[in-house]
């Protein structure tokens, strides 16, 4: 399978050909096919670990792991933005072998889709409401987990400092419906039947 970002590279390439050009490049269509031959040859060489199903036969079930209990609304928000800004599969792809300049391209893109995600279905709000790089003071009444003390921190409060990062907190979260049995799928594995 060609890797995600030669992919995303192709389709911005075959895009602006298509467009001023009128064709698809040479190197971009030898090359997918050239990659779709190849998963072809490893499919038909790969062993196979499950019945073969014969004619008049059900075809062998993928066996759905088991959903476990509790609150699915991490995987829900990874889930959308997953299917809106494509997070995961940039995450989990190996970006060392590709150029900044293509690196860049994609988290154009990735960060288009996730920040839409974001602002459809989450509101979010400074944690503290100060600019950064002003000083400012905690007193005792201090939220641990809206404030993190960083530096040099002795003695007891009241504590004067400069804010680095004004942190997030969530307002609102208005997240679509999801179906009981997806509660553990970030993305659904996608299988062509010919």
């Amino acid at each position: 399978m060609t890797p995600f970002f030669t992919r995303l590279k192709f389709a911005i390439r075959t895009f602006f050909a298509i467009l001023f050009r009128d064709h698809i490049p040479h190197d971009v269509a030898a090359a997918l096919m050239t990659s779709r031959a190849a998963s072809a040859t490893a499919a038909a060489a790969a062993p196979v670990s499950a019945p073969v199903a014969t004619a008049g036969a059900a075809a062998p079930a993928v066996k759905a792991a088991k959903p476990r209990e509790g609150d699915a609304t991490a995987t829900h928000m990874l889930a959308l933005l997953q299917r809106d800004g494509r997070l995961i599969d940039f995450l989990m792809e190996d970006i060392t072998p590709y150029a900044d300049t293509q690196i860049g391209a994609a988290v154009r893109s990735v960060h288009a889709g996730c920040r839409q995600a974001l602002g459809r279905y989450v509101s979010l709000v400074p944690a503290l409401d100060a600019p950064e790089g002003t000083r400012v003071t905690v007193d005792d009444a201090i939220d641990v987990a809206r404030i993190k003390l960083i530096g040099n921190v002795s003695g007891e409060p009241p504590f004067t400092g400069v804010l680095h990062h004004r942190g997030w907190v969530v307002d609102r979260m208005e997240l679509p419906p999801l179906a009981a049995a997806g509660r553990q799928v970030i993305a659904p594995a996608e299988i062509e039947v010919a």
